[in-house]
This record gives C-alpha cells, sequence and structure tokens, in this order.
C-alpha cells in the first residue's frame, strides 16, 4: 500500500461538511448513537467498586490510569429491563461538560457497541414530545439509516443534567 492509499483512506474517514460522526450502540434491542467527539475510549466490561448512597443506575467506580471514573448502566438509567453482561457488553467512557466548561469523565455500560455513522445534521429529526420531560433534553434527536432508526443522546445533557443531578452533585445543574 502506497501513501497516497493511505491518505485517500484517512480522508475517507473524515465527516464531510454538514455531518457529524456519531459511534453507534445497543441498549435492549434499540441503537443509540453519541457524538464521536465525546468519546474518550470503549473498554470491555469488568467490575466495579460499589458506591454508597448512590442511586441505582450508578454501578460504581473504576480507577482509569489514575483517575476515578463513575460507571452509569444506561438501563437503569432509561427505565429499561436489566440482563445479564455477556461477552459484547462494554463501557463507553465519555466526556461530559457543564455549562461553565467543567469537563467530567464517565463510563456508560451499554450492551454492545454497533458503527460509527456520519449523519447529516439536516437528517436528524428533533425528539417527539412524549415521555418522561427529564429525559427529553438527553435525547438530541433521531435519524433514520436505511430501515433502521437511531437515537441521538446529548451526552452533556444526559450526563451532567441526567444522572450527576441524581447523586446530589451541586455543580451539576
Amino acid at each position: 500500500m502506497n501513501s497516497d492509499t493511505v491518505q485517500k483512506t484517512d480522508a475517507d474517514m473524515q465527516p464531510e461538511q454538514g455531518t457529524d460522526q456519531y459511534l453507534t450502540f445497543c441498549l435492549a434491542g434499540e441503537e443509540y448513537g453519541v457524538n464521536i467527539l465525546k468519546v474518550q475510549e470503549i473498554r470491555g466490561w469488568s467490575e466495579v467498586t460499589p458506591m454508597p448512597n448512590t442511586p441505582d443506575c450508578v454501578l460504581g467506580v473504576i480507577n482509569l490510569r489514575g483517575t476515578v471514573v463513575p460507571i452509569i448502566e444506561l438501563r437503569s438509567h432509561f427505565g429499561l429491563p436489566a440482563t445479564d453482561r455477556g461477552p459484547t457488553t462494554v463501557v463507553i467512557v465519555v466526556k461530559a461538560e457543564d455549562s461553565e466548561g467543567v469537563q467530567r469523565t464517565v463510563g456508560m455500560v451499554v450492551d454492545a457497541v454497533s458503527e460509527v455513522h456520519n449523519i447529516m445534521t439536516t437528517d436528524i429529526q428533533p425528539a417527539p414530545e412524549i415521555g418522561d420531560a427529564a429525559q427529553r433534553p438527553a435525547v438530541a434527536g433521531l435519524a433514520t439509516m436505511g430501515e433502521r432508526m437511531i437515537i441521538l443522546l446529548d451526552v452533556d445533557e444526559l450526563i451532567v443534567h441526567g444522572v450527576l443531578s441524581l447523586t446530589g452533585d451541586k455543580t451539576a445543574a
């Protein structure tokens, strides 16, 4: 493979103008997506250290290269039925930012990672006005890829105003 081929391949991975890249994952048979720029890494499932007096959706914490990272069970947070963790269960480590620019690193447990999609911003539809009003801001919109619908999540809203607000974190609101 010559350098021209490598450069072309690298260029093909870049989103076109007017598109954003989303890492998609499965959760209870549905496909969700988060902006790839919010993703720090993807880790295989491993046990966590439980923390007392935390909401049910906070499984505990892990030590990630010297940083204590809370691990959130998205199934529990979204009110979905619990399931056994299997070989495809992963933790997506994301960086969420509050309105003052303070970043928080949090891990989200998901059933499986799917792929990365380039989604045109014009193809993102707003979330319908149904369900829990507190969860609606965490849904950035809906995108259709062929026959599949992808629920796009706003990581900042989900983590800072959703999960961290449940923990009593005064800086989360």
